[in-house]
């Protein structure tokens, strides 16, 4: 069953596609506490190819050594987004609460699901929402066949196109606002700021990186994603020849990260090729981990600096599998300081392990280096860290710090 998920026409902003034309089915919609799932299918793009870990070798070649003093204590990293201080007068006008203008949910009815009335239907196919949450939907004239509003008994036939015209929500806080790396008429480079998606997903779908970029650049699309608490550097393309181009570049080009991890390293490099697949999570079923069964999955780690209970590494992933950095550390037991969800071994946690999309630990998209996908000539494109993910560089702090 295939389900094509489309923007309000009232929205302001529209959701972007893929490259290759994906589409997010429409059991991937959260309950009515969330926002749906983006236009952008979950394996349509490079998994954090440049967000949960990668980076060319930069120019922190010097000896590594511990800091004369130690770090300071460290701690889960707080989004930007955070609300734990008060905020100045730019900050308050950069992070506004967002009402979005709804979005639609388009599914094709297979045949095996023929002859179901519409209420069976939903309940069965899509149990993110109760069997009385579609019945007060199918009341309130939200699902839809050809633009008319459909009873609950209503019998379905093979072929037919449903839609559920969700109503707007109030979305979540964000940073709403990016720097800007690179632009020129072909490509577009910007800085994410931690705790803004980049694209439509769990609760937010206005409240986006795409969406700020595109009110600013209507042609932009993204050529690969980073994890709402990642930071850094994402790319896009502004036609549709040069996003097919860097596409086919991708898994060749060098994206290399900065991450926080917990423990002090024992080696200064490690080849780290732990497989990736689906783990048990209670709250999700499954969630991308360590998996001896997994997809074959390859990240290379240089230590730039030690402290007394952390390691600041450097991570070039030729593969980018979902989490990558954050499971591949994790499973050489240096778990990101902060990390909510995967714990030593690339596993989720033992005890109330959170969500993908939460919060707190430290991992930036710093570099990436291509070939300019029309000139041919050699770009590198830099995202400078955080504080806390510099050492020895002007700007950083004493220490890495995850008190931020």
């Amino acid at each position: 069953m295939t389900a094509h998920p489309e923007p309000n026409p009232a929205s302001p902003q529209t959701p972007a596609t893929s490259p290759s034309g994906g589409a997010t089915p429409l059991e991937a919609a959260p309950p009515e506490t969330a926002p749906p799932q983006g236009a952008l299918p979950q394996d349509s793009l490079p998994q954090d190819s440049l967000p949960q870990d990668a980076l060319p070798q930069d120019s922190l070649t010097q000896p590594v050594t511990p800091p004369v003093a130690p770090p300071q204590a460290l701690a889960p990293r707080r989004p930007e987004s955070s609300a734990s201080r008060p905020l100045n007068q730019r900050e308050r006008e950069a992070r506004s609460l967002v009402f979005n203008a709804g979005y639609i949910y388009r599914t094709v009815i297979d045949p095996q699901r023929a002859g179901l009335s519409a209420a069976q239907y939903l309940a069965t196919d899509f149990p993110h929402s109760t069997p009385s949450e579609w019945q007060a939907r199918l009341a309130r004239g939200e699902v839809r066949i050809g633009g008319e509003p459909i009873a609950a008994e209503r019998l379905l036939r093979a072929g037919e196109q449903v839609e559920w015209h969700r109503p707007g929500w109030l979305e979540p806080e964000t940073p709403r606002q990016f720097g800007l790396i690179h632009l020129d008429q072909h490509l577009l480079a910007v800085d994410k700021p931690s705790g803004l998606p980049t694209i439509p997903v769990d609760g937010y779908l206005d409240n986006t990186l795409l969406a700020l970029v595109q009110a600013q650049y209507p042609e932009a699309q993204p050529l690969h994603r980073l994890g709402r608490a990642t930071s850094g550097l994402v790319l896009f393309a502004r036609t549709p020849e040069v996003a097919a181009t860097v596409s086919r570049q991708w898994p060749q080009l060098r994206k290399i990260c900065r991450a926080l991890a917990q423990g002090v390293a024992t080696q200064d490099e490690y080849h780290i090729t732990t497989p990736i697949g689906p783990q048990p999570h209670p709250r999700l079923g499954t969630v991308h981990a360590a998996h001896p069964g997994g997809k074959a999955s390859q990240s290379a780690a240089r230590v730039l600096a030690r402290f007394a209970s952390a390691t600041l590494f450097e991570v070039e992933i030729p593969t980018g599998r979902p989490h990558q950095i954050r499971i591949h550390l994790a499973s050489i037991g240096h778990p990101l300081v902060g990390d909510p969800l995967y714990g030593a071994g690339g596993l989720p946690l033992a005890e109330n392990p959170g969500l993908p999309g939460d919060p707190g630990y430290h991992l930036h998209a710093h570099r990436l280096s291509l070939p300019h996908p029309v000139t041919g000539s050699s770009l590198t494109l830099i995202a400078p860290p955080p504080p806390e993910l510099r050492w020895n560089e002007p700007g950083s702090a004493e220490a890495p710090s995850a008190t931020t």
